[in-house]
């Protein structure tokens, strides 16, 4: 049986095509073409992940252009999107000739400089680096990064390392390619979630629907409804495990001029520090348009952090609370009845307890939530 949102597509995607085969340098991966008619057609991922054999992990693979497109895939893109199959499998056909026509262009030294710039999407790169392999290395990656050339990376990401806000962790070195895998698997995976257009109002709205969030005792109960909060809002969340070498714990972007993109590692897998970095990247995306920033534990190194830490602390301790906070008696059934009257987690108060040193980091730290990766859910990169 088809499913209720399909349609007759090859008009559309016959454009697409058209525009892109008179492109002089064109590089755009199937999966945009599948976003766009998604898009155009108001088809969710969810909805268009539970047509597809492989699921997410498939939809996933095939909007990232890790997956290529094969006869059986092209089948049931045909079938849930539209367009005939052999519309698919020339369109895979076409961004592989680009994609060959790229690397066989550049010389060897274009190649060395590509492969220099641009990290690794593995750990490590092993063994002889021979020259075909090299090719094949920077194919995998400008695939990954979505870009086609040197001055096309430098532009989006090459100078994002001098451009972003770090606030990183004193007892570890943050790696800038680990930060680049990591912040671009989290557009891609924002490039996933539907949301309205970006505005910092509709966000401030929300404060108080997101902070009760935090009661919810398991990720995958608060999530979903984080999600839609934050769509609302216009600002997408990801979350993804920060790979080695990366010790961030949020960070923020504008992905498009009308969405913005909140990416989380949950590091630590506690609930105060969840809840206090989510709430921090929000006040950067409310009070300082939307910028780039990755914060991990290091403290505040300029104003716009100290900002950012104050927002947040103002979210789980209001102003007109802050003096009652700071008379409280640090026993346990104060610190309880005390977060019942905020409407959050008490996790959340021990966080701020010991964050303004009345009492010792070690100090109740049974009242904080601890999760495991299988309970959060958090995609690799």
């Amino acid at each position: 049986m088809a499913p209720c949102f399909a349609f007759k597509a090859h008009e559309h995607n016959e454009a697409i095509m058209i525009y892109e085969q008179d492109q002089k340098n064109w590089f755009s991966k199937p999966g945009d073409s599948i976003r766009a008619v998604m898009t155009r057609k108001n088809v969710n991922s969810e909805d268009m992940s539970r047509e597809l054999k492989g699921g997410m992990n498939l939809l996933r693979s095939l909007l990232d252009g890790s997956c290529p497109i094969d006869d059986e895939i092209a089948v049931e893109l045909s079938r849930v999107l539209g367009a005939s199959p052999s519309f698919w499998i020339a369109r895979q056909k076409n961004f592989e000739n680009a994609l060959d026509k790229i690397i066989l262009s550049a010389d060897s030294e274009e190649i060395d400089n590509l492969f220099e710039i641009i990290p690794s999407i593995s750990t490590q790169v092993r063994g002889k680096i021979t020259a075909s392999r090299k090719f094949d290395e920077v194919r995998k990656r400008l695939v990954y990064f979505g870009v086609c050339d040197g001055d096309m990376w430098k532009n989006r990401y090459g100078r994002l390392i001098n451009d972003t806000a770090f606030r990183t962790s004193q007892a570890y070195e943050t790696l800038d390619d680990s930060v680049l895998l990591w912040l671009r698997r989290g557009e891609m995976e924002a490039d996933m979630v539907d949301t309205r257009p970006w505005n910092s109002a509709n966000l401030e709205d929300r404060l108080e629907a997101i902070k009760t969030l935090s009661l919810q005792r398991h990720p995958q109960s608060f999530l979903p409804k984080l999600r839609t909060l934050l769509a609302e809002a216009g600002v997408a969340l990801s979350v993804v495990r920060a790979p080695s070498g990366c010790r961030a714990s949020g960070a923020t972007r504008l992905i498009a001029p009308d969405k913005a993109m909140l990416l989380m590692s949950f590091r630590h897998r506690a609930d105060d520090h969840f809840w206090f970095t989510l709430f921090h990247e929000m006040g950067h995306l409310i009070l300082h348009n939307a910028s780039t920033f990755v914060d991990g534990d290091l403290e505040p190194v300029d104003h716009l952090e100290d900002e950012a830490n104050n927002f947040a602390k103002d979210c789980i301790i209001p102003k007109s609370r802050e003096s009652e906070f700071l008379d409280l008696s640090t026993d346990k059934m104060s610190v309880l009845r005390f977060s019942a009257t905020l409407k959050v987690a008490p996790g959340l108060t021990v966080g701020q307890l010991q964050r303004k040193g009345r009492i010792g980091r070690a100090q109740l730290n049974f009242l904080k939530r601890n999760w495991s990766w299988d309970e959060i859910g958090a995609i690799s990169v």
